[in-house]
């Protein structure tokens, strides 16, 4: 529309000028229309020159992001190839254990974990580890220690039961209990080999639970011994000082 409008002065100008009838104010008036018109399509044509910038540097944008997220979509599926074959791995080296039912090995996203039973572990209100818990736990331990870029996390369960008085003087709560557990569990695993700044201890008491409390069987299931493998970038996100 501009350059018509430019085309059509330009052309005024040009007839006027060959007709020799234009004044010089008329002349002038043409030439600065002429004029203005130029200017007018300039800053069009800057403003054109600027979005193409603009969305040259979008699609470039948009590029990086898609090729994150493809990058992003293949480490998944590398990490769940890799995760999928330490279960397996996992559930080779223990396959005795498991069909015993002394202990279960569940996967969940990036982690593995082992639950042992408790009493398979330990007495009644007591921490120290038994013979029979000492002999699964060693197996344990030795198809833990290949895992390197792992954290493992331990951590003791209980049942509702309030500890005994006797067992009072020792363990006042079922909390002091549970991390006694753990701890006892993560001493035994460092004696096995795995080095201690790889491991973490802590216990849950009963306020975990995984069956109800109000039948024997619900409680047994619920006195256990969680051993979960954790990707070390994943702690390290959670650590103290993180957002």
């Amino acid at each position: 529309m501009n350059g018509r409008r430019l085309h059509a002065a330009s052309a005024a100008l040009a007839a006027a000028l060959m007709a020799g009838c234009v004044s010089q104010g008329t002349y002038d008036k043409l030439e600065a229309d002429k004029n203005q018109e130029i200017t007018a399509l300039q800053k069009q044509r800057s403003g054109l020159q600027e979005q193409i910038q603009g969305l040259q540097s979008q699609q470039a944008d948009l590029r990086r992001q898609v090729d994150a997220l493809e990058q992003q979509k293949t480490q998944l599926l590398t990490a769940s190839k890799q995760n999928q074959s330490q279960y397996d791995a996992l559930v080779r080296s223990l396959t005795e254990e498991v069909k015993k039912g002394e202990l279960q090995v569940r996967q969940y996203k990036d982690m593995l974990t082992v639950d042992v039973a408790e009493q398979l572990f330990f007495d009644s209100g007591r921490a120290n580890l038994k013979d029979t818990g000492r002999a699964v736990l060693k197996k344990v331990g030795e198809a833990l220690k290949g895992y390197e870029d792992k954290v493992i996390r331990i951590v003791g369960h209980t049942d509702n039961v309030p500890i005994s008085k006797a067992a009072q003087k020792v363990f006042p709560s079922n909390w002091e209990l549970s991390v006694a557990r753990a701890t006892t569990v993560v001493r035994y695993l460092q004696e096995v080999g795995i080095p201690p700044e790889r491991m973490v201890a802590s216990g849950r008491a009963e306020y975990q639970p995984i069956a109800e409390n109000d039948t024997p069987d619900g409680r047994k299931k619920n006195r256990r011994i969680e051993i979960t493998l954790i990707d070390k970038n994943l702690v390290q996100e959670a650590g103290p000082g993180k957002k």
